[in-house]
């Protein structure tokens, strides 16, 4: 914008001098605005992985279903939104994070080699063990043993989780360790779980399953 020159109302002296020239500010401006927005799309540019970053490794994540694991409660390539909210506060606090019993969790689970998988592996199973249970299999059944229900109960039946496939095989008693969980897929025949690898740490878990958004027409909260 320029700059007039100052009128005055009173006459003129006769050797006054000649007015300054006025001052152009014009292209000033657009090139401070120039620099602005310079620097505002770099620092959004910056920001915007570092909060995906954020986001991913300590609120939530998204996942693909790989495998029949799962079913019928999940299928194959269903998409899933993985809560971690908790065991971040869990960990921030240096506390196990324990999920309850019947949430279907994502972990790692490492030295997987020797039952034909990969090494490391991200797996999604549900939890049917906490610390200070005894875990029994025998004769296709599940029975939970601890202080509450010393004479055991069957979580398939009384936790209150869908469950279809209610033939457990396999021959397992085990305690489970403090700090870790015993978990099971919901498709028994075909699962990898503690009944062949043992208990897993909570220090493994990455997080518990939400929602399903994909498939659109099987969307569900769990």
């Amino acid at each position: 914008m320029q700059q007039e020159p100052t009128i005055s109302q009173s006459p003129a002296p006769r050797h006054s001098p000649p007015p300054s020239a006025p001052v152009n500010t014009s292209s000033s401006a657009p090139q401070k605005d120039g620099w602005k927005g310079a620097v505002s799309t770099i620092l959004i540019l910056i920001a915007a992985p570092l909060v995906a970053i954020f986001l991913t490794s300590f609120v939530f994540q998204s996942y693909e279903v790989d495998g029949p694991s799962m079913q019928q409660t999940l299928q194959n390539h269903d998409r899933l939104i993985v809560w971690k909210v908790s065991r971040t506060v869990a960990k921030l606090s240096g506390k196990h994070y324990i999920p309850k019993r019947g949430d279907v969790v994502v972990f790692v689970k490492r030295g997987l080699s020797e039952f034909g998988e990969q090494p490391d592996k991200q797996l999604i199973k549900r939890v049917i063990g906490l610390p200070g249970d005894r875990v029994v299999v025998k004769e296709n059944i599940i029975t939970i043993y601890n202080s509450e229900h010393p004479d055991g109960f069957n979580p398939d039946v009384t936790v209150g989780y869908s469950h279809e496939a209610l033939f457990t095989p396999g021959n397992v008693d085990i305690t489970v360790p403090a700090g870790e969980v015993f978990v099971s897929g919901d498709n028994r025949p075909n699962s990898l779980d503690s009944r062949v690898f043992g208990t897993i740490s909570s220090n493994d878990i990455i997080g518990k399953l939400v929602i399903r958004i994909f498939p659109f027409n099987k969307a569900k909260a769990f």
